[in-house]
This record gives structure tokens, C-alpha cells and sequence, in this order.
């Protein structure tokens, strides 16, 4: 099986400083839709794996998360594309959770879920944390300078061996040329 992870605010969507907190503001980065569907149509299995702290800070609810998720996959779905797996991690920062990036456990739980070992699973991600988590698990750390990823390049520290990618339709085309 061939499997992508990928986080949704600032690769998918454009981020905010203020959070996602309606279906309104959720707005995909021109491209980035049909770049999931290009991976799908490649044999991709597509897994999100996004920190959602609003919810954990009484921003918005769990119903307008699913009504975000249900704009998402409605979108994709007119290009043909689809999200095989969604995960979040609902808790602020203070929870010190297991689930929030940059710890692995939302993604080791995407390993489990689809049975496989995530060793050089792509990682789309725009911010060091979405990279550190996949790095835990062994994935190919990929950073898009679209969302907050411009200022994680200028800020440095990249994990070794990240790939630098404009936005996600450019990670895809490397992706499906790495995998040939």
C-alpha cells in the first residue's frame, strides 16, 4: 500500500492566525485539491493528520469541525479526489497530550489503522512540528512553503533530508516521480 500524510491548515487549506472556525473560512490553496486527486488516481492512500487546539480552547465545536471536514471532502470529491482517513488531535497545547504534533501519536495511529510500518511515508507538512512528528515515525519529511511555511524554512532546523516544496501539488509531482 501506498500511503501520504498530509496536515490541512496552510497545505491544504489557507491557515489564519485566528483559526479555521467555519466552514467559510476553511479555503483551498489553489491546487492543492486537485494534487489529492492526482495521488489518489496514482494509488495513494490519502491520511490527514491535523492539530485542531480550537476545539480544546472553546473556539469552535466539534459539529463545525465536521462541517469544515464535510466542505473538504465535498470539494474533493468534484475533482475525483478523497481523504481515505482523517485524524485530529482536539486538545490545546496545556493538555500535553500524546496526539498533539509534534509528537507521533496521531501518526503512529495512522500506522496502526492501516497496518503498515510509516518508514519513508511522505509527510506533507508547513510547519516544523507537522516534520518532527513524521520524522518519529520514520517518514520523508516533505515541507510546502505555503501557510506557515515559509517562515519554518527562514526559521531553520529543518530535519535532515526534508524536501522543500513550493505547495503541495509540487510535493505530489515528487512524490508520484520518487515512487516510479
Amino acid at each position: 500500500m501506498k500511503l501520504v500524510i498530509l496536515d490541512r491548515d496552510g497545505v491544504i487549506n489557507h491557515d489564519s492566525p485566528h483559526f479555521i472556525k467555519s466552514p467559510n473560512e476553511w479555503i483551498p490553496i489553489a491546487g492543492s485539491l486537485e494534487a489529492i486527486a492526482l495521488l489518489n488516481q496514482s494509488g495513494f492512500r490519502v491520511a490527514l493528520a491535523t492539530n485542531q487546539s480550537g476545539i480544546g480552547r472553546g473556539l469552535f465545536d466539534m459539529a463545525t469541525l465536521n462541517a469544515i471536514h464535510d466542505k473538504m471532502h465535498r470539494s474533493l470529491s468534484q475533482l475525483g479526489g478523497r481523504i481515505d482517513a482523517l485524524f485530529y488531535c482536539p486538545h490545546a497545547a496545556e493538555a500535553k497530550c500524546d496526539c498533539r504534533k509534534p509528537k507521533a501519536g496521531m501518526l503512529e495511529e495512522i500506522g496502526r489503522r492501516f497496518g503498515m510500518d510509516l518508514k519513508g511515508v511522505a509527510c506533507v507538512g508547513d510547519s516544523l512540528r507537522d516534520l518532527q512528528a513524521g520524522v518519529a515515525c520514520g517518514c520523508q519529511p516533505i515541507l510546502v512553503r505555503t501557510g506557515k511555511g515559509e517562515a519554518t524554512l527562514q526559521a531553520g532546523g529543518l530535519p535532515e533530508n526534508t524536501w522543500i516544496c513550493a505547495d503541495l501539488a509540487e510535493a505530489v509531482q515528487r512524490i508520484i516521480a520518487e515512487d516510479k
